[in-house]
């Protein structure tokens, strides 16, 4: 094995940045979770630890959070205006792909929720959080519910995104998607437009501060419960967004949706190979 780089080392930087940016396109890329890669990497418990506690671990935990940071904002900003072009141009094509991506993350997901043993229970948990998510946008849907972008929508998808990382597995885009409300909002963080970006910032804080440490908690002790109650609203949330109509439209459309939702399975699944490779320090 070759010699891990030093602590205040380039290299270590360099690769902090990195996986600070793969964490922030997993956080606006759907199928994939911001807070499933922090896991990965090894940095979700110590940016738990800081958001539970700033004041107290502040100075142990900022400095070699720093490059994750930067590489965070880097790799969310970076990838949100190609997807609100390829949404906009090509829609259900870009949705199948998507449907793939969190398709082929459901083995890894439940590899994650039952790392720590499966609680009695965690099914029940995963659906009764599907049946309630399932009916909840099936409901929305049936009423013709149309949700504007607006201030405070966009406070719910700050909200969603802060989730997505302090909820390892929730993928903030599945709860966006069938609401309408994804596209705009990556569409105005891409061209950064401060009606989506101070909104959506306020809803994170806000539910950083507020629930950062509860869902921290709630992991800590019902970690089992917790991980498959998201794969429920996972599962759900997913199969609301699948562009049904689209495949019976034409023949042409049906083989390149079919081709894209083929592509973001394998896609995931090498990388959820890649990822059972790294070791987790």
């Amino acid at each position: 094995m070759s010699e891990k780089p030093s602590k205040n080392s380039p290299m270590l930087f360099a690769y902090r940045i990195l996986q600070g940016a793969l964490i922030g396109l997993g956080a606006v890329l759907p199928g994939i979770s911001g807070g499933v890669l922090s896991v990965i990497f090894g940095i979700y418990k110590p940016i738990m630890e800081l958001l539970s506690n700033p004041f107290k671990n502040f100075k142990t935990h900022v400095p070699p959070l720093i490059p994750v940071f930067i590489g965070g904002v880097i790799g969310f900003l970076g990838i949100a205006n190609l997807l609100a072009f390829f949404l906009n141009k090509y829609p259900d094509p870009s949705v199948c792909l998507f449907v793939g991506l969190i398709t082929g993350m459901l083995p890894s997901l439940f590899r994650e929720a039952g790392e720590k043993g499966v609680a009695r229970g965690s099914y029940l948990s995963l659906v009764v959080c599907m049946i309630v998510i399932f009916s909840l946008l099936t409901g929305l849907n049936a009423a013709s519910v149309e949700i504007e972008p607006n201030f405070i929508s966009y406070l719910f998808c700050g909200f969603c995104l802060a989730l997505s990382v302090i909820a390892p597995g929730m993928s903030f885009s599945t709860l966006l998607m069938p609401l309408g409300l994804y596209t705009p909002f990556v569409d105005g963080i891409g061209h950064l437009d401060f009606q989506v970006m101070i909104p959506g910032g306020i809803g994170a804080v806000v539910t950083v501060i507020c629930l950062a440490k509860a869902i921290n908690a709630l992991f800590e002790h019902f970690y089992s419960l917790a991980f498959h109650g998201i794969v429920g609203i996972v599962i759900a949330a997913t199969v609301m967004i699948i562009p049904f109509s689209s495949f019976t439209a034409s023949v042409s459309g049906c083989i390149i949706n079919i081709i894209c939702l083929v592509a973001g399975v394998i896609a995931a699944l090498l990388l959820d190979k890649f990822n059972s490779r790294v070791e987790v320090k």
